[in-house]
């Protein structure tokens, strides 16, 4: 019997992950406990994917290093995962020195081989932010399916991996202006000269491994379209160090490295073992032989392809990943690697009207979950019953509720309550005694073994739907015999039918366990089988008799799960309705109006944050559903790059200006806050104007006055920032509050914040009519 290795896709570690990116984690880890208690030899890796450009920029925009982000936000994903139950064998992470070695090795051997070859290339350079930008950091519009947000990496629409120069329309996602083409030298894979050894593996694989149609059908779509040479290295500092000359300044691009992150981090666990610092929850690990080092434990599972076979489970987005590009850095590098036998791949988990985002913040996340009092194992419930196999799922709180209610409580919590509640009412708490009934073992062995032969090929959500219908065929032997009254009528009877019945429900102990470890070892305890331990002293082999049980077990009963109520429900719905973002700052709010506190102000530079920049009114007109608003037609950017960008804001400005007095000004806009809607027009950005109540009505009253301020003749698109800063990244999007955590006030006529007088291109900016006051 062939061993198994496991793995599932690393989440990227600078996101909470939601619960469609929990699929492939919990789909693992199902697959990983049906695997063990069957009698295999199972280990089970995963990790963060800590390299690359998205974290070197969030690490930049919180003002702390990417190390110290990753270690953070690693600690999240463990909290998140342990809460759900996740055997790991190990949940390392990418940025290890057992990371370096391998990658660097493997790159050495493609090199050697002939496989890498050296360009000369135009890359996309964002003169605003003074770098070359990573792929997934240029936004555009998908050449293929014509989505106006793809990322230059890959399109999330149409999921075509895409070179960024492909991209119509580009911009820099930090700051939203026209990446310029400009030379730099860079490593590529040669894939077309793999293609070979790569098609030959592809054609054996995926009939003996039984992928995925979706993962047979991308791949074969990628080898027809022509495979072409690709970049393995980038323009970063946060990164694995690339070991040739010339490129000390660039690392290695985090696709090609952060799959090489499966055998690092089972190194890792290798070096644990070696040196005894094993944690309580691999103590399976104690009865390996003694390896004398890391790259033992690796060889043994990643170099043994007589002996391993590898299993891993990705959404379909990473697909190419891992049936192409990987594969080829494994087979070119001429080691005799473990390769992929099974991939398991699914479709997309949305969430009530839309997709699930952590870019976004939308859906429910990790984090969420564990506040709503739900338990883990009716979370996992949930999933593995909606896994989107073959299709795309919906996840809504309305089908969550029904589905809880009526399949895990009516039917699988409703058999376990009933049986062992008629063992402690009507037996003193004991197993009755009787003859099994062979034609109902007949039917429970060939369900059973179907449940086992759909694990085995990996189909989770049939096998597990199969076991709920195990478990209402059971509920309908219960009825029909109606044991209470047999109980009367035919006592021997009445005992056998019960007994059967109690080791069917051991029997779903086992083939829940998978699923839902809590719950299974809950039931299991209900026959006294040490809940403890679980029910690792249980495996698969006991199932299909009427044995197990021993005589004298104190069997007990209590309710699985409580009900999902309405009012329960309907609060979840409505708490996570918006971003996640937009929870965050609820949140924040109620505990600072609780407690009596301020908003804190931003630790981060005010050119880090907001993204002030001069804008020219072109025109402007009264909106038809509000007095006091104005419909402002914007023109930023061209005068300082050449590009021509518009925009429409909405402003209060009708009590205070006319529209002949605004139009043509060149005025200051935050270019990077939050649209929003003001009677039914977006308006994508505010100006800025100071104000205060020294005007004068006629009876003497002081009155509210308002001074937009002018940016003069500068050009436009030219950045507001404090005297003797410079410019740098600012978030593509902020929400008002964050606006408002940098204080910006007029002082003797001078606009200013923290002290420091605002400028455009040098010159600070003054106000001509109001001395002293608030600018928003």
């Amino acid at each position: 019997m062939k061993r198994r290795l496991i793995t599932s896709a690393l989440p990227y570690v600078n996101n909470v992950p939601h619960l469609g990116n929990l699929i492939q984690v919990l789909s693992a880890d199902a697959f990983a406990r049906f695997c063990r208690l069957r009698g295999y030899e199972t280990l089970y890796v995963c990790g963060t994917d800590e390299y690359g450009t998205a974290t070197e920029n969030r690490a930049a925009e919180e003002g702390v290093t990417p190390q110290e982000l990753c270690g953070r936000y690693h600690a999240v994903h463990d909290e998140i995962y342990r809460w759900f139950n996740i055997a790991f064998d190990r949940f390392g992470r990418t940025s290890t020195p057992i990371q370096t070695e391998i990658t660097q090795d493997i790159f050495k051997k493609l090199d050697a081989a002939g496989f890498i070859t050296e360009k000369t290339v135009e890359q996309l350079h964002c003169a605003r932010c003074g770098r070359f930008l990573a792929d997934r950091y240029i936004r555009g519009v998908c050449p293929h399916c014509g989505s106006a947000d793809a990322r230059g990496d890959q399109c999330e629409a149409c999921g075509k991996l895409l070179d960024p120069t492909e991209l119509k329309e580009p911009r820099c996602a930090a700051c939203g202006s026209l990446p310029s083409l400009k030379s730099t030298r860079h490593l590529y894979i040669d894939l077309p000269k793999i293609k070979d050894r790569l098609e030959a593996w592809i054609k054996t694989a995926s009939e003996k491994g039984f992928w995925a149609n979706n993962a047979i059908r991308m791949t074969q779509a990628w080898i027809r379209d022509g495979l072409r040479e690709r970049a393995i290295t980038r323009d970063l500092k946060w990164g694995i160090p690339v070991p040739r000359p010339g490129y000390e300044e660039k690392v290695f691009y985090v696709w090609f490295d952060a799959p090489i992150g499966y055998i690092s981090i089972t190194g890792n666990l290798g070096a644990a073992i070696a040196g005894g610092d094993i944690s309580s929850n691999a103590n399976r690990f104690k009865a390996y032989p003694q390896f004398s080092d890391w790259h033992d434990f690796v060889d043994y599972w990643w170099k043994s392809p007589d002996d391993v076979e590898l299993f891993q489970f990705i959404g379909k987005d990473n697909i190419p990943f891992h049936t192409v590009i990987f594969p080829s850095s494994l087979l070119g590098s001429g080691d005799n690697w473990t390769m992929l036998h099974h991939m398991s791949s699914t479709e997309y988990l949305n969430y009530e009207s839309g997709k699930f985002s952590k870019s976004r913040g939308i859906g429910v996340f990790g984090t969420d979950v564990m506040k709503t009092s739900i338990p883990s194992d009716v979370w996992r419930f949930f999933i593995f019953y909606n896994r989107p196999e073959k299709a795309d799922a919906l996840f809504t709180w309305k089908d969550f509720q029904e589905k809880v209610n009526g399949e895990l409580i009516g039917n699988l919590g409703n058999l376990v309550n009933r049986t062992v509640s008629f063992i402690t009412r009507y037996y003193g708490g004991r197993l009755p005694a009787g003859d099994p009934d062979p034609a109902f073992w007949e039917e429970v062995r060939g369900r059973e073994n179907a449940i086992a032969e759909k694990l085995e090929c990996a189909e989770l959500r049939d096998a597990f739907r199969d076991v709920f219908e195990l478990s209402s065929f059971a509920n309908k032997y219960f009825q029909d015999a109606e044991p209470w009254r047999l109980r009367r009528e035919d006592p021997p009877k009445a005992e056998a039918v019960i007994r059967d019945l109690a080791h069917v429900v051991r029997d779903l102990a086992v083939l829940v366990e998978p699923y839902m470890p809590q719950a299974a070892a809950r039931i299991a305890s209900f026959f006294g089988l040490k809940p403890q331990e679980g029910i690792s002293d249980l495996a698969w082999k006991d199932i299909g008799r009427a044995e197990g049980i021993a005589p004298d077990a104190e069997i007990k009963s209590e309710v699985l799960f409580a009900k999902l109520e309405d009012g329960l429900v309907e609060t979840l719905r409505e708490r996570y309705s918006g971003s996640q973002k937009d929870r965050q700052e609820e949140e924040r709010k109620k505990e600072e109006a609780e407690n009596g506190e301020a908003a804190p102000k931003s630790a981060l530079p005010f050119a880090a944050v907001l993204d002030l920049r001069v804008a020219k009114i072109e025109k402007i007109g009264r909106h038809p559903g509000a007095d006091k608003l104005y419909i402002i037609n914007l023109e930023i950017g061209e005068g300082s790059s050449g590009v021509r960008e518009e925009r429409t804001i909405v402003s209060g400005l009708v009590p205070f200006y006319t529209e002949e007095e605004l139009l043509g000004k060149r005025i200051i806009v935050a270019y990077n806050l939050k649209p929003a809607k003001l009677r039914g027009i977006e308006s994508k950005g505010m100006l800025l104007a100071a104000g205060d109540n020294k005007g004068a009505l006629p009876d003497g009253q002081n009155a509210e006055r308002c001074e937009v301020l002018d940016a003069g003749g500068v050009p436009t698109g030219t950045r507001l920032l404090p005297e003797g800063e410079e410019a740098v990244p600012a978030p593509a999007e902020i929400d008002i509050d964050t606006f408002f955590s940098h204080s910006i006030r007029v002082d003797q006529f001078a606009v200013q914040s923290g002290g420091k007088n605002l400028c455009l291109a040098g010159k600070p900016v003054r106000t001509s009519i109001i001395p002293e006051g608030e600018v928003h």
